[in-house]
């Protein structure tokens, strides 16, 4: 019926002449009667009324970034003066970069990151509205910027207190698709979380990351991206080679993305610290926003979360490996919630086969040698367990640990996979 009623060129009319330019179409009958549609809208998000129409902003003017999602569920540390402290009973601290003191240039920026992530034309990076946002030097009205509080276990050691120590989160958008991606500067200044470091970063280590990123999305494999990178003529001083050496850098700050900041170490450090009612409303507010399938009135529902990271980190670690990929500083800080490769850092790719391939110089035991890559990884999910545990009943824990025993089969199954393939695949 629809066919009949609703051509091609009169849908492509309608969606001219409607000002939203979307449809809230059933979804079934949408998806088998008419072939078009596809290109219009995103079946998953028909309810929410978002809408795939090719649509890039040339200004600021109808662009929006939020952190009330975040806010508004859980505590932000009351202390508003930005020094640096233990944080207690809290999950954020609303912190304001600090904008650099000298020019500041555009670097680079990615244009796929701009017009299908932010939904932003890549004209919009030749602004002075864009730098200044790229650069920590305004923040968007609406959001208030956040810096994260959590844990880690370090080179096998728990590490107390870390978190964000030269990152803000300057908001959450919600792009055209109905997706959310949460925007974050790194490089950006001083935090509560900021130890004795100076809140910056280098151009050296800031294009790195930038490339080793893009680099590692065109590969295949589940990564953060980078929007953009900036640098200034503020003086940085950095001991690259931990030689005692210490040279003078110039600084820089890339804009990242990704789906989720939180990490294994944002669990551990609430477990540590006995917010165990904190740490269920982070946990719930992690599988709700992003563990669709897992329901949240099931009363196994950290299990099946538990179960999936498992499964989600062999793949990733066997996709590192696939292509010789060493991280370089697999802390449990460092290891996403959703098995995503976030924090690049002294990372590598192997040009010939070295079990040994060690690309950090600070690691002196090699504890993160890419052959130990998966050995590591079983490292960390059990320290996920320890920090679940106080949520799980007798037998939940024994499921559990079953679940986690059942890791080194599914790496080296993925590993199979990613290098010959398998039936079915």
């Amino acid at each position: 019926v629809l066919d009949m009623c609703i051509t091609p060129w009169l849908f492509a009319w309608l969606m001219l002449l409607c000002p939203s330019g979307c449809y809230l179409l059933d979804s079934l009958i949408a998806a088998s009667s008419f072939r078009h549609v596809h290109h219009y809208i995103n079946k998953s998000n028909l309810d929410q009324g978002y809408c795939e129409r090719k649509r890039k902003l040339s200004n600021f003017g109808g662009w929006r970034l939020s952190t009330e999602e975040l806010t508004a569920v859980l505590p932000m540390d009351p202390i508003e003066e930005n020094y640096v402290r233990e944080v207690q009973a809290s999950i954020f601290s609303v912190v304001y970069p600090t904008p650099f003191k000298s020019r500041v240039l555009l670097v680079t920026v990615s244009k796929e990151v701009l017009e299908d992530i932010l939904d932003l034309d890549v004209s919009v990076s030749d602004t002075e509205d864009f730098l200044q946002l790229v650069s920590g030097a305004k923040i968007v009205l609406g959001s208030l910027p956040l810096a994260h509080r959590y844990g880690g276990h370090q080179f096998g050691n728990w590490a107390g207190q870390l978190g964000d120590g030269r990152a803000h989160l300057i908001g959450v958008y919600t792009n055209r698709f109905g997706d959310k991606w949460e925007l974050q500067l790194k490089g950006s200044g001083r935090t509560p979380y900021s130890r004795n470091g100076d809140g910056r970063a280098v151009l050296r280590s800031s294009v790195r990351e930038f490339l080793g990123s893009e680099a590692m999305h065109y590969l295949g494999i589940p990564t953060s991206r980078a929007a953009s990178l900036v640098v200034s003529d503020d003086d940085v001083w950095r001991d690259q080679f931990y030689n005692g050496n210490i040279k003078k850098e110039r600084g820089a700050i890339v804009l990242r993305v990704a789906k989720s900041w939180f990490r294994i170490g944002s669990l551990e450090i609430l477990t540590h610290s006995g917010e165990l009612d904190l740490l269920r409303i982070l946990l719930d507010l992690v599988i709700d926003e992003h563990f669709p399938s897992i329901r949240m009135n099931d009363s196994n529902r950290y299990l099946a979360f538990f179960s999936r990271v498992v499964s989600e980190t062999a793949d990733l670690i066997a996709l590192w490996m696939s292509v010789g990929f060493a991280h370089g500083v697999c802390n449990t800080d460092n290891f996403s919630l959703l098995s995503i490769t976030i924090d690049y850092g002294p990372f590598g790719f192997m040009d010939s086969y070295d079990p040994d391939f060690v690309p950090n110089l600070s690691d002196d035991e090699r504890r993160y040698k890419i052959g130990n890559q998966a050995n590591v990884g079983m490292f960390n999910l059990n320290k996920l367990l320890q920090a679940l545990n106080p949520l799980l009943d007798p037998q939940q824990k024994q499921l559990a640990a079953q679940i986690l025993e059942g890791y080194p089969a599914l790496y080296y199954k993925r590993i199979i996979q990613s290098k010959i393939g398998s039936p079915g695949q």
